[in-house]
């Protein structure tokens, strides 16, 4: 049964009582400073502070500790050591120094570095982030205690995700200071927040291991979309089965007991698709969540006989699985982005929400780019997910708002009877206090107090989106910053509103409430001038753009070598994917289809010869009619396979998808051809209904 004792909430966290237990109360106080107000961490605490958090790990079970870091594969990596320090002949102690703290050296020879290094060039070092804490790993026979770390290689270059965010957290709340220094308001610490809404598959664990091209891809490469799938909405919202409720309850357990806020949980629309969202919190502590969240759903599935698929698309003809990245900043503990009753705070809503809209429809490419990847691919523009296009929505009457503003009117919305906010100068215009429904087309919506960037796909590290987001912000506050400080004379919110004014009429065409799947959009997004990247290979074009490379170096988010290895390590790990699909693809097609189709093509032949021969007038138009098809696919499906392994040899991921998906095609012809019960792969009537 599910532990509701509040006291078990982060048991397994090195957190503020924690540290306020363990820790002398002067190190607690200034190891506290850092993690709450991003305060320079004193060196001179390390020592104190490490032998702290050993005292608490081993009072909890464990053994060893991990530099637990971010590389550039999209996951998560470790190196465990022992506590264990030998002192002499079967002598020994356990000990854990402030250098084991700080930092640490890792091979880093096998991790993508995109050219960053050599591959004989083993060293990789991590570097302790204080501002997340730690936390352990538990396992059957004790614990890990766990160090959120950065990782570079032995040249200062970072090889992974969480120095780039760290950086561009940065950025941005120095641009936030500024703004805020030019609307008159006391110096105060700048938030940046994320929610992030995680969606995934769970399926019985005896289909997945029937299941090569799952074990090895995570998706299915082959499988008929059976009769009823999610047509009635039916699973959308639905009541939870219990074996799924067991598997729910016991995940969020683990994650209270790791501080993770876990609060909604839900049946997603498709069949065995289901929705995992947390509470908000400081953006970089977030993605560190979303990354443990994802490994505690595979590891608690695995408990149940399940397997949880966090593939973007791990079954064809149902909707796929997103990443739902809701963003915000705080300034003082105030959202930014929520208008309030003061006329100020909403001037301030009005200058940031402005230079956001500025920032996508200035930085749409490269946002983009932070979405791809041959399993997003299969997602984007489907009906579950936005387009590839980058759009922002913001509903009907934040877009009158807009359109006062573009016409210099007083008024926000002709004949809106909902209540709005005035801003307090007769220059500006009202604002209205619920400000939007949602479009779940837009792949950035604003949705009341924050942005929602639906683009990033379910297997994602939302580090990078978040990253790009955090730096294009930045840029755009600068130069709104900017251009305020130019306009000498006048009254300051009078040259916010022409400010504002001009900003809207040049950036607007960002802005589509509409519907992102109708076929028009992608032609009216054409005649806005707005990038439409369909795929990975476009889509990771802008990193080698010289605007993108010049606009992060400025902001030392990411150095010109650090992008253009971004740039090749996003060009192997797609043409990899691709062709690792493409080779099990050919593998089930010729070992596992074909022998049982040539053999039910071969007992109809049998069988249509005897009735043949035995003088049957009836049931001879039904064999010949099968066994023609039968005998019509294997062909085909011989073509298909030689096609191909051709491509397969050409190492032309475009090709290798293109006679990969014709080669479906023709096995899923045959899936609703050949006996039920001698078909080699579970159908996904099975995997999805069967629980």
């Amino acid at each position: 049964m599910m532990d509701t004792d509040l006291t078990n909430y982060g048991a397994d966290v090195f957190s503020e009582k924690a540290i306020r237990r363990h820790l002398p109360k002067p190190v607690a106080a200034k190891l506290l400073a850092t993690m709450r107000d991003a305060k320079p961490l004193d060196p001179t605490i390390a020592d104190a502070v490490a032998d702290g958090m050993k005292n608490w790990a081993l009072v909890h079970g464990a053994t060893h500790f991990t530099h637990w870091f971010q590389p550039l594969t999209g996951g998560t990596a470790e190196k465990h050591d022992a506590f264990l320090e030998p002192t002499g002949s079967a002598q020994a102690v356990l000990k854990f120094s402030g250098k084991n703290l700080i930092g640490g050296e890792a091979d880093a020879s096998s991790f993508p570095s995109g050219g960053l290094r050599s591959t004989f060039e083993a060293r990789g070092y991590t570097a302790w982030d204080p501002t997340s804490p730690a936390f352990l790993k538990r396992h059957a026979h004790g614990a890990t205690l766990c160090i959120p770390t950065a990782f570079c290689s032995f040249t200062g270059d970072t090889l992974d995700m969480k120095t780039p965010l760290l950086r561009s957290i940065q950025a941005l709340s120095r641009s936030v200071e500024r703004l805020m220094k030019a609307f008159g308001q006391k110096k105060a610490h700048v938030t940046v927040t994320l929610g992030a809404e995680q969606e995934y598959f769970l399926i019985d664990r005896r289909f997945y291991l029937k299941r090569p091209d799952l074990l090895q891809t995570g998706r299915t490469v082959f499988g008929a979309p059976p009769a009823k799938h999610q047509q009635l909405d039916d699973h959308y919202f639905g009541a939870i089965r219990p074996r799924v409720l067991k598997f729910m309850a016991e995940v969020e357990e683990r994650l209270w007991q790791l501080g993770i806020p876990a609060k909604t949980r839900h049946n997603e629309v498709a069949p065995a698709q289901f929705e995992l969202a947390p509470t908000f919190e400081e953006q970089n502590l977030a993605v560190d969540h979303n990354m443990m969240i994802m490994e505690v759903l595979r590891q608690t599935a695995e408990k149940n006989d399940l397997v949880c698929l966090l593939h973007e698309k791990p079954f064809a003809g149902v909707n796929g699985s997103g990443k739902h990245c809701n963003w915000s900043v705080a300034y003082g503990g105030r959202n930014l982005l929520t208008p309030g009753d003061d006329p100020r705070e909403n001037a301030i809503f009005l200058a940031v929400l402005v230079a956001v809209i500025r920032a996508i429809d200035r930085h749409a490419d490269i946002l983009r780019t932070t979405t791809a990847g041959a399993g997003n691919d299969h997602r984007l523009g489907a009906n579950e997910a936005p387009p590839a296009i980058i759009s922002v929505f913001l509903g009907d009457e934040l877009n009158a708002v807009l359109d006062a503003i573009e016409r210099g009117t007083k008024s926000a919305a002709r004949g809106n009877p909902k209540p709005s906010l005035r801003i307090g100068v007769d220059t500006l215009p009202p604002l209205p206090r619920d400000t939007t429904d949602r479009n779940r087309t837009s792949p950035f919506a604003f949705t009341g107090n924050k942005f929602e960037f639906r683009a990033p796909g379910s297997s994602q590290n939302c580090a990078y989106s978040q990253t790009v987001l955090n730096t294009i912000v930045a840029e755009s506050i600068d130069a709104l910053c900017d251009k305020l400080a130019a306009m000498t004379g006048g009254d300051f919110h009078a040259n916010l509103q022409k400010l504002l004014q001009r900003l809207v009429k040049a950036h607007r065409r960002v802005v589509f409430s509409g519907d992102g799947y109708s076929a028009d959009w992608p032609k009216e997004a054409a005649a806005r001038g707005l990038p439409n990247l369909r795929d990975t290979p476009a889509a990771l074009a802008p990193l080698a753009d010289r605007a993108n490379v010049a606009l992060f170096e400025a902001y030392g988010v990411l150095s010109a070598t650090e992008m253009r290895a971004r740039l090749e390590i996003g060009r192997e790990d797609y043409a990899r994917r691709i062709r690792i699909e493409a080779g099990v693809a050919l593998e089930i097609a010729r070992s596992m289809v074909r022998p049982v189709v040539a053999d039910e093509f071969s007992r109809l032949a049998t069988a249509l010869g005897q009735a043949k021969a035995d003088g049957l007038k009836t049931g001879i138009r039904g064999l010949t009619a099968l066994s023609l098809k039968l005998g019509a696919g294997l062909d085909d499906l011989h073509v298909k396979c030689d096609r191909l392994e051709k491509a397969l040899a050409r190492e032309d991921a475009a090709a290798q998808a293109t006679a990969m998906d014709d080669l479906r095609k023709t096995v899923d012809r045959l899936e609703g051809l050949v006996d039920d019960a001698r078909w080699p792969l579970p159908k996904y009537r099975e995997m999805l209904f069967v629980y």
